[in-house]
């Protein structure tokens, strides 16, 4: 039971109100005294039908103007409250004292940490977060509010270290400990990025915690606005058609359509005619229908997948770009192109271009611009970025409180070969997402394909000798070192050969910078 006194303000009132609770023998576990002119009192043993035979006795007592019960003391309120906003925080907070040991911390802390309030009370601040001497701060004459950068469950954090002061009359306030805050760079980001909404960049959506994504951003931004073509290359679910729609939107022509034309899914007869349209009259229709080519016009067009066009339409996309015009199906009338082309691939274009299966002069007209979207496995720094993008994207969608991912969920997801790439890591997290029944994602519920790393580099019923499958080795690898190592000295270095083998290794394979995409 709770109860509150409104008195007024006389010196000792309180000792009487307490002098009667010990008559009785009342166990009183907290008093408060509001300076409005309030006394609150908890006794948590006792029922009302056994106190209030008391409270007469309280009223009479000179300065006390009416005693009633309240469900509950300011003080449980507030602290009440303050659980309240922790929980609802996505930052990992904590409270410490001033030996620096956790009094305090939310939800973002113990799920992240998969460890009970119980287990982390009391433990050193700087066991969990690193990079900030707490101890120095705390013994510094003035502590004042500091921001610094830290690691928190291996990964990197911005966090705000904030000093509580206790007043003390007229004497200078104490010292009682200190608020940390941690914010991730992917919340900075997006707060940053809320703050400066008007001015979006269309490549602020990717994530670049990474070397080389920030390289190939960085060539990305170079490249838009220029008019020749782009050639993207990139595994599966790099997100090819993400950077390709974002140089569009960089460019001088973001006000016209972004169309995109996927070689692999059309059989050739039904790409020709999505491509270039037809006039009235052909295939029967009364009507004539324009193609991407000309729908757009003043824009940019994706030719997804080009390695799969059929050799036919890569023979009329090459007279299309030579002469800067094309006609439609059943018609002799030229349109003059008026579009930048962008084009992706998965598969190795050079190597495809020397088997005989793509056109040698297309693919020199494609490959003026060239981008290399790096797997997900060569970005390890940005998987957790991305993981909790994917999990606030996909919360929305679902109506849901965005989930937690446990430290052996981070590990996991950091160690996984990702064979599809950022597009699997999204569609993983969905599926967990839309089966979580908690707060927290763990690594069982993140179900994957079991992708064992493989060491076998040649098939084991490939035919020929071992020298033939040696040199394909070889070729194999000067191909892919190639772009990183330009120059035949550096490449001969780096493979500890002589400038003269590494020379005459590169003529013949056929391997230059004409054949090998950079």
């Amino acid at each position: 039971m709770r109860l509150e006194i409104i008195c007024q303000d006389r010196l000792g009132i309180t000792q009487d109100v307490l002098d009667i609770l010990v008559t009785h023998e009342i166990d009183l576990r907290g008093i408060e005294i509001d300076p409005a002119g309030k006394i609150f009192l908890n006794f948590p043993n006792i029922e009302f039908a056994d106190f209030q035979h008391l409270m007469p006795q309280i009223r009479r007592i000179d300065g006390i103007d009416d005693v009633k019960t309240t469900p509950f003391m300011p003080g449980e309120r507030e602290k009440n409250q303050i659980s309240a906003i922790l929980r609802t925080l996505p930052d990992p907070v904590f409270s410490i004292d001033t030996k620096g040991q956790v009094l305090m911390c939310n939800e973002a802390v113990t799920s992240g940490l998969e460890m009970s309030f119980t287990e982390i009370e009391g433990v050193e601040i700087a066991d969990l977060v690193k990079g900030f001497n707490f101890g120095r701060w705390m013994e510094s004459k003035n502590p004042e509010h500091q921001t610094a950068k830290v690691k928190f469950i291996q990964q990197d954090y911005l966090a705000d270290v904030l000093p509580i002061f206790v007043p003390d009359g007229d004497n200078n306030p104490i010292m009682a400990g200190a608020v940390v805050i941690l914010k991730s760079e992917l919340r900075l980001g997006q707060q940053f990025s809320a703050f400066h909404q008007p001015e979006t960049d269309s490549f602020e959506r990717f994530i670049t915690a990474s070397s080389a994504m920030r390289k190939t951003v960085k060539e990305a931004k170079q490249v838009a606005d220029l008019d020749a073509p782009i050639l993207i290359f990139g595994e599966t679910g790099t997100g090819k058609e993400m950077i390709a729609r974002a140089c569009h939107q960089a460019s001088r022509r973001s006000g016209g359509e972004f169309l995109a034309l996927n070689c692999a899914s059309l059989p050739d007869s039904v790409a020709e005619t999505e491509l270039f349209g037809y006039a009235a009259g052909a295939y029967n229709q009364p009507e004539g229908k324009a193609g991407l080519l000309e729908l757009a016009k003043g824009g940019t067009l994706l030719l997804d997948e080009i390695a799969d066009m059929s050799t036919q339409l890569q023979a009329k996309l090459l007279r299309v770009l030579e002469d800067g015009e094309f006609r439609r199906v059943g018609d002799n009338k030229p349109v003059e192109v008026d579009v930048r082309f962008v084009c992706t691939t998965c598969r190795d274009l050079g190597q495809l271009v020397e088997e005989g299966r793509f056109r040698k002069e297309l693919y020199y007209r494609l490959n003026v611009l060239s981008l290399m979207m790096p797997s997900l496995k060569e970005r390890r720094a940005d998987i957790v970025p991305l993981a909790e993008t994917f999990i606030l994207q996909h919360s929305g969608k679902l109506g849901r409180r965005p989930a937690k991912l446990s430290k052996s969920c981070v590990e996991y997801l950091q160690q996984y070969p990702w064979p599809g790439n950022v597009r699997q890591l999204q569609n993983a997290l969905y599926r967990a997402l839309s089966l979580l029944d908690g707060n927290e994602i763990t690594k069982e519920d993140i179900q994957l394909p079991n992708c064992a790393p493989s060491v076998t580099y040649i098939d084991e019923n490939f035919e020929g000798t071992l020298d033939e499958e040696v040199k394909k080795f070889e070729k194999d690898l000067l191909r892919r070192l190639y772009p990183s190592y330009p120059s035949t000295r550096q490449l001969a270095k780096k493979l500890g050969l002589s400038h003269t083998a590494i020379a005459n290794k590169l003529r013949e394979y056929g391997i230059n910078k004409g054949t090998v995409k950079f």
